[in-house]
């Protein structure tokens, strides 16, 4: 064995192979029969690389899972859940764009039962929590023959071609086509990039006309003779009105009037909005713009973001409808005037022409498992700079396609105290949903490191304490973060139910610890999951126990009011949520939700008036004015 280089096990789906039984850089190959009642026998093989240097690192595995496996058709897929024809966008053979008009269809049906997925703090190790997703959704349907779906985020550029990779899932709980779903998917997050660096483009181009024409010259070429015809854009009139000029004739604006209408006067020192591409482009973070002759030494200083901090990408998650998502883009600031004032999307004009660009990223996409349950992905905000959960109107959608005796499981990002606080606070304040029950997702290695495990890093050889049993170290992080974590979650009146993620390193003893204690800590059921090798039966019990958790009745509730202060929220989830005695704004702070409260209360070149005034689009009938 030692001198092969590859070597096959048949039907050793649960032996352990030892690295050092092979010489660096040799293949081991495993064929596992998978047996599946009233279904064709098949032989998966999955095909493991041991690298050079990093005995047992698992190179090509995902992918090769994924590809042996061949999709339903879209489809068959949508007929299966309940759609209709009329009602599927297809791109290509195994996705589709599903219309919002079938929340009208199914306004009357129940929803069913709403579980979210959250993670105790993140590690580099990983919890696993979207692989723990599909599982559960693929035990509930796969396997206990219950409807369920997910919804997930769909994954920014950055991550997938940076460190963190792909976030389809992984083993046999992952979604497929997995290259797909990592790579472009439906064109929402290039939507999102069109429609923020139109408004950056915008605000740039109305700076430099501001500063080389005069009032009058402004609004001859923002409100334009036309054919003799001279009149004002829906957008335009909007502008008006907050303004308090409530006039629709443009030859009847006074001088005065004329002046505070073109006049944006975007102080550049205080411009907010940055361009935006999705990929990780350190040399991008801080740029300087306007350095050509025609810009008329309009030079300042600015960066660009990955396209997922957008605050477009917040927008589409938050949004309920075509029109609600205009509102919610022409509402958007970008800056500020020199006298203090906000200046927003439609200040600009541009507001209609970004929901033209994002009127088909509204719908969410629909794609399946490995095991065929039906997946909604659909927007992608990180939770550290937004709120990092996937879109209300996939998670709605869902709900009424599931009916009452069924489940729509959705995840969280980053750790359950910031994921979860603002799924709750933020997206089920803004979509009028209550979740049913929280599966919390752990690793043993993660909560040895809690525990006060050394420090690890991504490809690097773990220590011997998260490969050796150490019941000390698991105990250490279940009383901390696990614990903390089940706190969290019982503030907003909702109950939990741990899943221990296992890896073939875990003894049955840190399990039955990890269990044990999660109980104690209040959790509702804790059971070990093996999805990852296994698929959907591997997640039997956990879709036993959340079945188990939803069915009782719940008392869901908000940690703060909306209309509490902003400091007042800040500390409520400060102390409540971090454990924090009391909190100190920094003068920076302190003036920022001052200017908040303020706000609360009240390449080619862009021409003076691009042709975006008078792009718009109507969010009943979809239909686009002003194009040509």
């Amino acid at each position: 064995v030692m001198q092969a280089d590859a070597v096959v096990l048949l039907g050793a789906e649960i032996v352990d192979f030892p690295s050092t039984w092979v010489k660096p850089g040799a293949a081991v190959i495993r064929c596992t029969p998978t047996l599946e009642s009233g279904s064709v026998k098949c032989i998966v093989i999955v095909l493991e690389i041991t690298c050079r240097g990093h005995p047992g690192i698992l190179l090509g595995r995902v992918l090769f899972i994924s590809r042996a496996q061949t999709p339903k058709s879209v489809d068959q897929l949508a007929e299966e859940v309940g759609l209709l024809p009329e009602e599927l966008e297809a791109y290509g053979r195994s996705k589709a764009k599903v219309r919002l008009s079938l929340l009208d269809r199914l306004h009357e049906q129940p929803d069913g039962k709403y579980v979210l997925v959250a993670g105790i703090t993140p590690t580099p190790l990983g919890e696993g929590k979207s692989t723990v997703t599909i599982g559960l959704v693929q035990a509930l349907t796969a396997h206990l023959k219950l409807n369920s779906f997910a919804c997930l985020r769909q994954p920014s550029q950055g991550p997938t071609f940076g460190v963190k990779g792909g976030a389809a899932g992984g083993g046999y709980a992952q979604v497929i086509p997995m290259e797909e779903f990592n790579l472009h998917l439906t064109g929402d997050i290039h939507a999102i990039t069109a429609s923020n660096n139109l408004v950056a483009a915008a605000i740039d181009a109305r700076m430099l006309h501001e500063a080389t024409q005069s009032d009058k010259g402004l609004y001859n070429r923002l409100v334009p003779s036309v054919n003799g015809v001279r009149q004002f854009s829906p957008i335009q009139i909007s502008r008006l009105r907050r303004l308090g000029i409530n006039k629709t004739d443009p030859a009847s604006l006074t001088p005065q009037e004329v002046s505070t209408f073109v006049r944006l006067d975007l102080d550049p020192s205080k411009i907010t909005w940055q361009r935006v591409v999705d990929t990780n482009d350190r040399f991008l973070r801080k740029i300087t713009v306007g350095q050509a002759s025609t810009e008329k030494g309009q030079i300042r200083e600015t960066g660009f973001d990955i396209a997922v901090a957008s605050e477009i990408m917040a927008i589409l998650a938050l949004a309920d409808g075509l029109e609600d998502m205009k509102r919610r883009l022409a509402r958007m600031v970008v800056g500020t005037s020199r006298c203090g004032q906000p200046v927003t999307a439609e200040d600009l004009g541009v507001s209609g022409a970004l929901a033209v660009l994002m009127k088909d990223a509204i719908k969410p996409t629909l794609m399946q498992t490995l095991e065929g349950t039906p997946v909604f992905v659909h927007a992608g905000p990180f939770a550290n700079i937004a709120h990092g959960n996937s879109s209300v109107l996939a998670d709605k959608l869902a709900l009424k396609l599931v009916g009452r005796d069924g489940f729509v499981v959705t995840e969280a990002g980053f750790g359950a105290d910031i994921g979860m606080e603002k799924f709750f606070n933020i997206k089920c304040r803004a979509s009028g949903l209550r979740p049913d029950a929280v599966v919390l997702v752990a690793t043993v290695r993660a909560l040895k490191m809690h525990g006060g495990g050394p420090n690890v890093s991504a490809g690097a050889p773990l220590p011997r304490e998260y490969i050796d049993e150490n019941l000390s170290l698991v105990a250490g992080g279940c009383r901390s973060n696990l614990r903390k974590q089940i706190q969290i979650a019982h503030l907003f009146g909702v109950p939990v139910v741990v899943a221990l993620n296992v890896f073939k390193t875990d003894t049955q003893a840190e399990i039955d610890l990890v269990c044990q204690i999660a109980k104690e800590c209040g959790a509702s059921d804790a059971v070990p999951c093996h999805h990852w090798a296994q698929g959907g039966r591997g997640s039997l019990d956990l879709a036993r126990a959340v079945n188990e958790a939803a069915s009782r009745p719940g008392n869901f509730q908000f940690l703060y009011d909306i209309e509490m202060p902003i400091t007042e929220k800040i500390r409520t989830i400060a102390q409540k949520v971090y454990g924090a005695d009391d909190i100190e704004l920094s003068p920076e702070a302190k003036d920022k939700i001052d200017y908040y409260n303020k706000q609360m209360s009240t390449m080619p070149g862009l021409p003076t008036r691009p042709c975006f005034y008078d792009i718009d689009l109507d969010p009943v009938t979809e239909e686009i004015t002003g194009l040509f």
